[in-house]
């Protein structure tokens, strides 16, 4: 089988490569597992990361351009994990650039693999984002969709294009609705959510952090290990299982800003947790906060989906990679 991965320079895109490989197969349309023959990696720019194996195919071109979606998208790609996207506080201050990454690319996409006739996966990385307004305590998988950011509206318009292009037949589409990934390596990027890993990463590696929201702000929270599995799962689900409702709200930890903190200073002591700094940015405050916090994710765990145990497993998880690429380094 090919599996194709749009994004596939980025962080969580490189991550998957990996774990695809390591795994070697993936569950097709057909319901077996076919090893996995061909591993295209899809980006505006080549990976840092240098798999060395002869089944990754590196493409670097624009997502955005037909033409590129035509060379990497053929009758042979069972599998796509479409991740590419314009992040959320680049989204809102570019909005042209949003539009064209997170919903004119998506629907070029699909429209390739419908010229295909093939009927592929498709696995699209949706978003918090998608909700916004007045919400009810708890989100369920069908709670009506009140976006309120440019980059929330996008990838709530390319979910309902997926759905149209599954109910016709086009492709074979699920949308994994992903929490706030954390913690994120390097350094913070254009997200509205990137203050999420830095006050962990960043006090973590003796740096001070900044916090621009309330500590009381409520956040809904991953893993990227278990981000991973779940795309993979996603993947493997059969579209008769999702009832026709193709998108699914992922499994992930309800915590405030107050109880990340809390964590960190349990984990890794006083001296690391007063590394962060509190300062107020509404910018910030006005988009994180329409995210919901709490979600009802009963159909997630029905399908096999999983989440993380605790937050303060998050960051043990990470200090784990951390000194493992340390080790590797020295």
């Amino acid at each position: 089988m090919k599996v194709l991965i749009t994004g596939g320079a980025g962080f969580l895109g490189q991550r998957l490569a990996m774990r695809l490989l390591e795994r070697g197969a993936v569950k097709g349309r057909s319901g077996r597992t076919e090893p996995i023959e061909q591993l295209v990696l899809l980006d505006i720019a080549a990976p840092k990361w240098d798999p060395q194996d002869t089944r990754v195919s590196i493409q670097v071109g624009d997502i955005a351009d037909h033409a590129v979606l035509e060379k990497a998208i053929d009758a042979d790609t069972g599998v796509i994990f479409h991740l590419a996207a314009v992040v959320s506080g680049q989204a809102e201050e570019d909005f042209a650039l949003g539009m064209r990454i997170n919903l004119d690319a998506s629907r070029n996409l699909l429209e390739v693999c419908r010229s295909r006739g093939h009927r592929p996966r498709v696995v699209f990385t949706s978003s918090v984002a998608v909700y916004g307004g007045q919400l009810p305590d708890t989100v369920l998988d069908d709670t009506a969709l009140r976006p309120q950011s440019s980059y929330g509206a996008q990838k709530a318009m390319a979910e309902l294009l997926l759905t149209d292009y599954t109910r016709r037949g086009f492709v074979d589409g699920i949308a994994l609705r992903l929490p706030t990934i954390c913690v994120r390596p390097g350094r913070p990027n254009a997200a509205a959510s990137s203050f999420v890993s830095g006050i962990i990463r960043e006090p973590l590696n003796g740096e001070r952090a900044v916090c621009p929201v309330a500590g009381g702000t409520r956040l809904w929270l991953s893993s990227p290990q278990r981000a991973i599995e779940s795309m993979i799962t996603g993947s493997e689900i059969a579209q008769q299982a999702l009832d026709g409702i193709t998108a699914v709200n992922l499994p992930g930890l309800c915590v405030s800003v107050d109880a990340m903190v809390a964590a960190l200073r349990d984990v890794a002591g006083d001296d690391v947790a007063n590394r962060i700094e509190w300062q107020r940015e509404p910018r910030i405050e006005n988009i994180v906060g329409s995210w919901p916090g709490q979600w009802d994710t009963s159909r997630a765990l029905r399908l096999g989906f999983a989440g993380d145990a605790s937050f303060s497993d998050v960051i043990r998880l990470y200090l784990g990679e951390l000194h493992s690429s340390e080790a590797q380094r020295g």
